[in-house]
């Protein structure tokens, strides 16, 4: 079984040269700390944040800045995140998938599907280190140039051939349908079942709001066999699914 799964990640790993849309090769922000800063083992750091150990944080340490940057725009990365598919296109393998078309697999979308390191990259936005700026964002998710994560795309695909229906559940507004489908589109995601996005009445943190929504897609019959996002707040909560997988995400936190 082990062999089996590094043959998977490596063929996985091997065809990521064949996908359209690669994450932007832009250049990361320069940290800097005083001697007034306390030192801080920034992989020490972002194995606490991707365990979910440190929770409620703000902003990337000062002096974490730099590493997250290149972290987020590297290899080290994208490795991450195939060696998570890969995981997870195993799992699915090992499912007995019925013929009702009632099987689905939840995906989030911001640093999930699609990826905003072109606008944390950019000259006025730091990878984390300043708060989040709701109207800037705005602008940003508004010009829908957001480009796939590679190994997404290869995950929904991979689901799709095995008759695994796609379902988005995210936190982007409501006003930015169109514009969220036609980015999907042109990076590659196509035929899922559902695309749901945040109303004005959708109050209350992010878990408790993509609960509800799983607990809506259970109620119309449908059976969540698995669910990946970069939040633990995407697989936290309420019928969360037969099973759940993180990216990374050292960049900032949601409740």
């Amino acid at each position: 079984m082990k062999f089996i799964f590094f043959f998977l990640l490596i063929s996985i790993a091997a065809k990521s040269d064949l996908i359209p849309n690669q994450i932007h090769p832009l250049h990361p922000k320069s940290g800097s700390s005083g001697s007034h800063v306390p030192q801080i083992n920034c992989l020490s750091w972002r194995l606490a944040v991707e365990t979910n150990n440190i929770q409620d944080w703000t902003s990337v340490p000062l002096q974490c800045e730099d590493y997250v940057g290149h972290y987020m725009l590297g290899k080290q990365y994208r490795d991450d995140c195939y060696n998570i598919v890969a995981a997870a296109i195993q799992y699915a393998k090992s499912l007995k998938i019925g013929k009702d078309g009632k099987n689905v697999w939840v995906f989030d979308i911001d640093e999930t599907t699609l990826s905003n390191l072109p606008y944390y990259a950019r000259s006025d936005v730091a990878f984390g280190s300043i708060k989040y700026n709701d109207t800037a964002f705005d602008e940003w998710t508004r010009e829908g140039k957001a480009p796939t994560v590679p190994a997404a795309l290869f995950l929904y695909n991979t689901l799709l051939s095995m008759g695994i229906k796609p379902v988005f559940i995210s936190g982007t507004k409501e006003e930015f349908r169109q514009i969220r489908i036609t980015n999907l589109n042109k990076v590659g995601y196509h035929s899922w079942i559902r695309l749901i996005l945040k109303g004005v009445n959708d109050t209350g943190s992010s878990m408790k709001y993509k609960s509800r929504k799983r607990a809506e897609l259970v109620k119309d019959g449908y059976r969540i066999v698995g669910n990946i996002g970069d939040q633990w707040s995407d697989l936290l909560g309420d019928y969360v699914g037969q099973r759940t997988f993180k990216l990374p995400d050292p960049m900032y936190y949601i409740a």
